[in-house]
């Protein structure tokens, strides 16, 4: 069979390790009964192994020409679905929600790793685990430690939800074509129950957000967009309004969004008086 064209619009780099391939299975811990997504499938270096040891597999391709290769492939197993589509155009919600938990297994495109891991942890009760091929420098910022340089808005918000290890290295001699990065996997277990309401997710995003995008200022400095009085509401946490935002740790930034969600609702039950 004729193999698709790369295309670099994809950000497509097949992985072509056999080993490697094995060890992203092995560190999904399936079993029988286990339903699995796996989001970029390519040319099936992982699929046929991921379909031999679970119940279901969606897979979710953007390449016509690749999607309708792993139909055919995958023609004889009716536990196997393909999709063609954009991950991040997709309803995860109404297509996963019946099936959870699901494993989700990928190879992410580096161009959108980040965007994709931001909606799948957007709903964290779908899924009892990730194991993501990132770019080495997302991995590392992902599991990364408060004040260290990798450390940001991605560290804090999967933090949050989950636990998150980078289990495995691959060397860009693993992919063709060969992207000029190393890439890493990381294994990322949503915890339960689930931390935090969606709501309170949504209010965390926007606070960690505004803050790590000012992030060599002062605290205080930094959520005065979101607050009239940005030292009040440092001072009753403890925390030193002179500090960076990269010093707090993902449960500060918990309590930090609580209490700004709490004063934002006294103003306005107040008529913002």
């Amino acid at each position: 069979m004729t193999r698709p064209p790369v295309r670099k619009r994809f950000g497509q780099h097949f992985l072509v390790q056999p080993a490697i391939a094995e060890r992203i299975v092995s560190l999904a811990g399936l079993g029988a009964d286990s339903t699995v997504l796996e989001i970029g499938p390519g040319r099936g270096a992982l699929t046929q192994r991921l379909a031999s040891c679970c119940r279901r597999l969606l897979l979710i391709e953007v390449d016509r020409d690749l999607a309708e290769q792993l139909r055919s492939a995958h023609a004889a197993q009716p536990a196997v679905e393909v999709i063609t589509a954009d991950v991040l155009a997709l309803d995860l919600n109404a297509l996963l929600a019946p099936l959870a938990p699901v494993t989700v297994v990928a190879n992410l495109p580096y161009n959108i790793s980040t965007p994709v891991l931001m909606q799948l942890l957007g709903a964290p009760e779908l899924f009892d685990r990730l194991v993501l091929m990132l770019q080495r420098e997302v991995a590392e910022r992902v599991c990364a430690a408060p004040g260290s340089k990798t450390y940001g808005a991605l560290s804090v918000m999967v933090q949050v939800v989950a636990d998150a290890r980078i289990a495995l290295r691959a060397p860009a001699s693993a992919f063709v074509p060969r992207p000029q990065v190393e890439s890493a996997v990381v294994v990322i277990d949503p915890r339960r129950p689930v931390p935090l309401a969606a709501a309170e997710r949504r209010a965390l995003r926007t606070v960690v957000r505004t803050a790590f995008s000012r992030r060599r200022k002062q605290l205080a400095n930094v959520i005065a967009p979101l607050t009239r009085d940005p030292r009040a509401v440092l001072t009753a946490l403890g925390f030193d309004p002179h500090q960076r935002p990269e010093r707090l740790a993902p449960a500060d930034f918990v309590r930090l969004a609580a209490a700004l969600t709490e004063r934002a609702a006294g103003t306005r039950a107040s008529g913002g008086t």
